[in-house]
């Protein structure tokens, strides 16, 4: 069974909908603008609700709730791995990421295109956080959660 919530964020950012197997937090979005979302009891998200209130609240939160992906190939799990290790408030570029994982396969390049293939992939915004990878030259990038998110949250971390 799958249970979803609507989490409120503060006014500058779309409300997010985060979704769990009863176990694990599996999704957080980005809701669009006419979605409905049924909530589940809260005791599902209990965790993500709690790191969510934290980070919107300019503090970094010291836990990280439990998270399945599901459907990750080891490409797309090296990137996610990659992600979950930039720090609050730095970026990285997608060609910096593809660059690590071309150096770890032992291989002369890796595609940053293929890179940013697997960030879009990412469902767990935010906590995994796919905002903070940046174009090249550090340029603001695509979004799957909306680009006037994206900068909301860079700026939430100082970054922008």
């Amino acid at each position: 069974m799958i249970y979803t919530y609507r989490y409120k964020t503060p006014c500058q950012f779309d409300d997010l909908k985060l979704s769990s197997d009863g176990e694990y937090l599996t999704e957080v979005s980005f809701i669009r603008r006419n979605e409905k979302i049924r909530n589940s009891d809260e005791r599902y998200f209990k965790d993500a609700i709690r790191w969510l209130d934290l980070y919107f609240d300019h503090r970094i939160p010291d836990f990280t709730p439990k998270y399945r992906i599901i459907d990750l190939t080891p490409f797309r799990e090296s990137v996610i791995r990659i992600m979950e290790k930039i720090p609050y408030g730095k970026t990285i570029t997608y060609g910096q990421i593809a660059d690590m994982i071309a150096k770890e396969k032992g291989i002369p390049k890796m595609s940053a295109q293929a890179v940013g293939g697997a960030v879009g992939f990412n469902p767990i915004c935010i906590i995994v956080p796919c905002h903070r990878v940046m174009g090249a030259h550090n340029k603001i990038t695509g979004y799957g959660g909306g680009i006037e998110n994206k900068v909301a949250l860079l700026k939430l971390e100082a970054t922008f």
